[in-house]
């Protein structure tokens, strides 16, 4: 399926202050400067060797300024340093709007960042991202030979630890619904630490399932997406990403994070089966082992939904579980690990350092690619929903579509030229009236 933009789908969200002809970041001064800058094409997509062009306005008090100069650069997301060739320096304002005129070479994307600096006051700066051929854009190394294996034998031994659950009812407003604080033991000694909720009084087999995942950090579980989903007639589970107790106060999750919990990106990451990543993931499995025992589960949808650490662990569970129906992950991390073997920039973490040398440090490189979401990806032929910002600078855009290419199932792509990393509320409304739909959809086919 094509990738949605903001361009197509305009009838999903309402952008203020974006032109309908023109994508573009907008920043706003406090004295009324108004800067811009967006692609000449409506989606901000174009083919390798086509000419993309970064328009640029500026404004005072909603009239667009004819003198003056902004300064610009365009680059490819590298923190090394900007690949050869690509423009910088100084656009003198016009009649015209002022453009930087560039070429894309290769299947990727390009991000132009644009800084006014008024006589008085702080400097403003927008940007926006243009893509070439990104339908093109695929791993940077192949899955490994061995990957299906080695994770069937994970979860060979997860299976091997009995999945008691331990359930601790927990007061919630709505009388509709139960709620509870749930531990589930897992392998490597973390539990699966989660808040669950269902409707009350639900039939036997007639509730889907939907699992809540975390972004990158350090924190309780949410249960107000339990509720959520449980409100919308699921059996619905959030759970942290460490498995560490829920409801504590503040200073017990800042205490994890100053303390044991400070490195865990990288803990282990020499190793595959040291990887931090590695538990998180078993307790995706077992996580949706609790959610399918329940007598309620209709024995056919399971949804997993993320942003961020959320949206690659979303990946991994649709790789991992066959059980998972569909995803929903938002600007995905975990992703594409290995991505400066081609001259990519790695997705968050940036699990793989680089040696003395510069080279990526060989021993953390192979362990990588065991716990990269694109691998998984290409496992997943559940049905998929994914956002990317084109301006995404913690989880570059090439990481997330070297996901999205390499997923099996339908899918679709919503598209954020001038997004960084974030989860706005009109892409989590777009997913969980995706996950709705994906849920009645079933329902009714299953029906005929």
């Amino acid at each position: 399926m094509r990738p949605l933009s903001i361009g197509v789908c305009r009838n999903l969200f309402l952008l203020a202050c974006v032109p309908l002809s023109l994508l573009g970041g907008v920043a706003v001064a406090a004295d009324a400067f108004s800067l811009s800058v967006a692609t000449d094409h409506d989606d901000a997509l174009y083919n390798v060797g086509d000419e993309a062009a970064f328009v640029v306005t500026l404004e005072k008090d909603g009239q667009r300024l004819e003198q003056g100069s902004v300064s610009y650069v365009v680059d490819d997301f590298l923190k090394s340093g900007r690949a050869a060739g690509l423009p910088e320096g100084e656009l003198s304002l016009g009649d015209s709007p002022a453009r930087v005129v560039v070429k894309g070479a290769k299947p990727g994307f390009l991000r132009c960042t644009v800084t006014y600096k008024p006589n008085e006051g702080k400097s403003i700066t927008a940007a926006v991202g243009a893509g070439f051929s990104v339908l093109q854009i695929e791993p940077s190394m192949p899955v490994p030979d061995d990957f299906d294996a080695y994770w069937d034998e994970q979860k060979r031994l997860l299976a091997e630890i009995p999945a008691d659950a331990t359930l601790t009812a927990v007061e919630h407003n709505d009388e509709s619904i139960e709620c509870f604080d749930v531990q589930v033991p897992c392998l490597g000694g973390a539990p699966v630490s989660g808040y669950f909720a269902k409707p009350k009084q639900s039939k036997s087999k007639s509730l889907p399932a939907i699992l809540w995942v975390h972004g990158a950090g350090v924190r309780s579980s949410s249960l107000g997406n339990a509720v959520k989903g449980a409100k919308a007639n699921m059996l619905s589970m959030d759970i942290n990403a460490h498995g560490i107790p829920n409801g504590k106060p503040d200073a017990f999750y800042a205490e994890m994070s100053g303390g044991p919990l400070k490195s865990y990106r990288y803990d282990g990451r020499e190793d595959r089966d040291t990887s931090y990543f590695r538990g998180m993931y078993l307790r995706l499995v077992r996580a949706i082992d609790f959610l399918t025992s329940q007598p309620q589960w209709n024995g056919r949808d399971v949804v997993v939904i993320g942003h961020s650490q959320g949206g690659g662990q979303s990946l991994v569970a649709g790789g991992l579980d066959s059980r998972v129906t569909m995803i929903a992950p938002g600007v995905p991390a975990i992703c594409d690990h290995t991505g400066v073997v081609v001259g990519r920039v790695n997705g968050w973490p940036k699990l793989v350092p680089n040696t003395e040398d510069g080279k990526p440090d060989a021993k953390v490189l192979e362990a990588s690619r065991y716990v990269d979401a694109v691998n998984f990806a290409s496992r997943c032929r559940a049905a998929a929903i994914m956002s990317v910002g084109f301006i995404d600078g913690v989880c570059p855009p090439s990481s997330c579509y070297a996901a999205y290419n390499a997923l099996q199932g339908e899918k679709q792509m919503i598209n954020q030229p001038d997004m960084g990393h974030a989860a706005p509320s009109h892409i989590q409304k777009a997913f969980f009236d995706q996950v709705l739909a994906h849920v009645n959809q079933t329902v009714t086919a299953s029906a005929k």
